[in-house]
């Protein structure tokens, strides 16, 4: 008889807590914890949050997420690779370990409300027409569309304070953070796009950040001008389109 889909615990001992994680992690399931935690970060830079309940979600992967109350996005993650384990310390510990760089984030569980393991059966890919993916392909197809001699390095490439959609490098060797929008891009992308090229900047000196979108709005145009950032108008391929994609242009 094949294994129940969920399996739960609520408020767990330390001991039934221990027990559920294991058979998340041996058997590739999702693990979605609702603790009472402190969060400790050291990689790249060092982190701190306090005590407070959140969501904390470990993929089969190694995608390690942690999520407050607000917001879209997680206040603290590991990439997908990343190592995942439970120890019992004076309180349960949730240990996420990225091997390069090295990259550990500690979540001290002071208390758990309910833990919960799905076995998710997923085979399907998302396909998506007119998306920032289909934009970053095409860009990788003919990276002309966005200046000559631009050369595409990475996509969905990690940095301090999130995910860079492409890092390539311009005809003279500069870094290039390219922040891809399918839609017209608003005062956050610029904002977004400042964050990354910012995060680079630290280790690399001279970088360019350039927003790539079919157009902007007068408050985003304003801000990367003064940012001293950059916008290539490019419209995102229509289903079934095959044809190179309009030449991108300058602001």
């Amino acid at each position: 008889m094949p294994p129940e889909k969920i399996d739960f615990v609520t408020n767990p001992s330390p001991d039934e807590l221990l027990k559920l994680v294991d058979r998340a992690l041996l058997s590739d399931s999702m693990l979605v914890v609702f603790a009472r935690c402190k969060v400790h970060y050291e990689g790249r830079a060092k982190s701190e949050l306090g005590l407070g309940d959140r969501v904390i979600l470990v993929k089969p992967d190694g995608s390690f997420l942690i999520h407050q109350s607000r917001k879209r996005e997680p206040v603290n993650w590991q990439p997908p690779g990343s190592m995942v384990r439970l120890e019992l310390r004076e309180v349960p510990v949730l240990v996420s370990v990225r091997r390069k760089p090295r990259e550990t984030l500690i979540v001290e569980l002071h208390r758990v409300y309910h833990a919960v393991l799905y076995r998710a059966e997923d085979y399907e890919e998302l396909s998506l027409t007119g998306s920032e993916a289909e934009m970053a392909e095409l860009i990788f197809r003919d990276p002309s569309v966005i200046e000559p001699g631009f050369k595409p390095l990475y996509r969905e490439k990690p940095v301090k304070h999130g995910i860079v959609d492409i890092l390539g490098v311009d005809s003279s060797g500069r870094l290039v953070v390219l922040e891809l929008k399918r839609r017209r891009a608003e005062l956050h992308a610029v904002s977004q796009l400042k964050r990354y090229v910012e995060a680079l900047r630290e280790e690399h000196g001279d970088v360019r950040g350039i927003l790539v979108a079919p157009s902007l709005t007068s408050g985003a145009k304003r801000l990367l001008e003064e940012e001293g950032l950059e916008f290539r108008r490019l419209e995102p391929p229509k289903k079934g389109e095959k044809r190179r994609g309009r030449q991108a242009t300058l602001l």
